[in-house]
């Protein structure tokens, strides 16, 4: 890129759009050593042997079968994965963690839910907020799975708005007295702790560890949902349940930071899941297209049919390439913070907080992948997409909720942008900087020179992404500087810029894993394969951006600003036109020849 963008080898959290990383620091599944793929065989021999013969059993919650599938997986030590050893757990490493949750997301149904609900909200707020004590107590039982936790924070007038949750907390002697109501919380109908949140005096948001059995606490029916059936999903009533003072978690009046921290982390596994799920929907869709004959030969012979197969496989590898990105900058961050001194809750807890931007725009990227996965499998299937005999039915309702929970994809874009500006705003990135130098590069003469050597071009459309990017942002927020814009009433711009900060994290890590594969030999396909990927991804991204920041100029500014601002968006939307439809053949044909997801 130009003077604007500087170069290191560590990005903070959200520097991803100023500065350039070399393409040596990211890390990729392929890059897995042998205790990983250990790892990754001991999840996936648990999953065929324990989950998949009993997903009828999961579907109707049968038998029990969400809670003893927790402490089956408690016995391999994978409930305790991320926590301290002090405390029973393994202290397995960031991208380990990660692609346990790839694994857990392709083929575990709505047991997945049960299992991301209580090793991560469930048990992460006591894990960075408890006290010593509250650790000791409930820490072991937890990863052990004697006890299973729940998540209590959303009501039926706060969704979104957490904060303006209604439960009340009033301290009575001894006791904090809970009264109120919690809806939508997984795991409620089996769990032995609760993670709560409530008023205190009436304003003061705070959070409790609330055992189950307290006279006072009790359960509504299970709802009847349209996905993930399997999972235990019931409202909370405490009505006068005296909780023990001492089980207050974190300080009064700071249970926003409870709240919002383990969001972090929940939205980067839901990521990670919804790619895993992604894989195993695609492979469904896959094999069906080569099973199916229509016109004497499978549907998977046709272009239409290709298509839908090549296009899903394209978004799920930029999704994963993004996701171990991200995964190894958590990692890093971790291992700095603990060898600054910080014990490993407040690292976990720091570093998932640095990456807060990267995991808002993760929740939407991967959960929407997801999402047009599933349908295009439902498509593909034609009639039997619609029969429950077949598994798309399943997959498709499963995969809904998604796109609703850790915060909506409108919420976790509003965010991603916000907390760009704010860092801004705080010194903690320098965006103005490169937004001035972006100001000033528009009103030179374009250099008709093209780029040259390998992924020159893909090189120069990342840079142009990111000063395109910092065109609109800076316009925007130089708007409401001065006076003529509110960006918090005008969400469809944020909305614009979020979409467009989505596709350069993405755009970008692909060019990095494609780069670094190909310098190393590394991959199961050959590697025009995964260029394809990339140049069919880059194109499309093209276009989105160039929509993206004409729709988000042309709502607040008009006439010579206007045009100054569109040809702007032309001179940095010049990645050449590809011939698309060779390039996802070639990543379809791959797929449907091995019947199987291999990126």
């Amino acid at each position: 890129m130009s003077a604007t963008i500087t170069e290191q080898k560590v990005l903070k959290g959200g520097e991803f759009l100023i500065a350039d990383a070399p393409y040596a620091t990211t890390f990729m599944p392929e890059e897995f050593n042998e205790e990983q793929r250990m790892v990754r065989q001991m999840v996936q021999d648990f999953i065929d042997r324990e989950i998949k013969p009993k997903l009828d059993k999961i579907e109707k919650q049968e038998d029990n079968i969400a809670p003893r599938l927790l402490e089956m997986m408690a016995d391999l030590g994978l409930l305790g994965s991320h926590m301290p050893e002090a405390y029973g757990g393994m202290e397995m490493d960031t991208n380990t963690n990660t692609l346990i949750c790839d694994v857990m997301g392709g083929s575990s149904g709505s047991f997945t839910v049960s299992y991301a609900a209580h090793t991560g909200i469930g048990m992460l707020p006591i894990l960075y907020y408890g006290t010593e004590q509250q650790k000791e107590a409930y820490l072991p039982r937890l990863i052990s799975g004697e006890l299973k936790a729940a998540y209590c924070l959303t009501e039926p007038g706060s969704g979104s708005d957490a904060m303006g949750a209604k439960t009340t907390a009033t301290l009575d002697g001894d006791a904090y007295v809970l009264n109120g109501q919690k809806m939508w919380i997984s795991n409620a109908g089996f769990a032995d702790v609760f993670i709560v949140f409530a008023q205190v005096d009436g304003d003061k948001f705070t959070g409790f560890i609330v055992p189950k059995g307290l006279e006072g606490l009790t359960l509504g029916a299970e709802e009847d949902k349209l996905g993930i059936k399997g999972s235990s999903t019931r409202q909370v009533f405490f009505e006068n349940v005296r909780v023990p003072a001492g089980n207050s978690l974190g300080q009064i009046g700071k249970g926003h930071l409870i709240a919002f921290n383990v969001l972090n982390v929940g939205r980067f596994k839901l990521h990670a899941l919804s790619v895993g799920g992604a894989k195993r929907s695609l492979e469904v869709g896959i094999r069906y297209a080569n099973e199916r004959i229509q016109f004497k030969q499978p549907i998977a012979n046709f272009g239409a049919i290709k298509y839908k197969i090549g296009e899903a496989g394209i978004r799920i590898f930029a999704g994963e390439s993004a996701l171990y990105r991200v995964s190894q900058q958590i990692q890093d961050m971790n291992k700095q913070l603990m060898a600054e001194g910080k014990s490993f809750a407040e690292a976990k807890l720091l570093s998932a907080e640095e990456y807060a931007i990267e995991c808002a725009l993760l929740k939407f990227l991967g959960s929407e992948t997801l999402d047009y996965t599933v349908d295009e499998v439902v498509q593909i299937h034609g009639g039997m997409g619609y029969s429950e005999e077949t598994l798309a039915p399943r997959m498709y309702r499963d995969s809904r909720i998604n796109r609703i929970y850790e915060g909506t994809n409108e919420i976790n874009r509003l965010l991603s942008v916000d907390m760009l500006l704010r860092r801004a705003m705080k010194g903690a990135l320098d965006i103005v900087g490169p937004a001035w130098e972006v100001q000033k590069e528009l009103s030179g003469m374009p250099g008709l020179d093209r780029p040259t050597g390998d992924y020159g071009e893909e090189l120069k459309a990342v840079s142009d992404f990111k000063k395109l990017i910092l065109m609109v942002a800076g316009a925007a927020a130089k708007q409401q500087m001065d006076g003529k814009l509110n960006l918090k009433s005008e969400q469809e711009i944020l909305m614009n810029v979020a979409d467009m900060l989505g596709d350069l994290l993405q755009a970008e890590s692909t060019l990095m894993r494609v780069q670094k594969m190909r310098e190393r030999g590394l991959g199961d396909q050959a590697p025009e394969v995964y260029d394809a990927a990339l140049r069919t991804y880059l194109h499309d991204a093209t276009f989105r951006m160039q929509k993206n920041a004409t729709d988000a100029v042309a709502s607040f500014v008009e006439g010579d600003l206007l045009r100054t601002f569109t040809m702007g968006i032309k001179r940095f939307t010049k990645y050449p036109p590809q011939n698309v439809k060779k390039l996802r053949r070639i990543v379809a044909d791959t797929l449907i020849d091995a019947n199987a997801y291999v990126l």
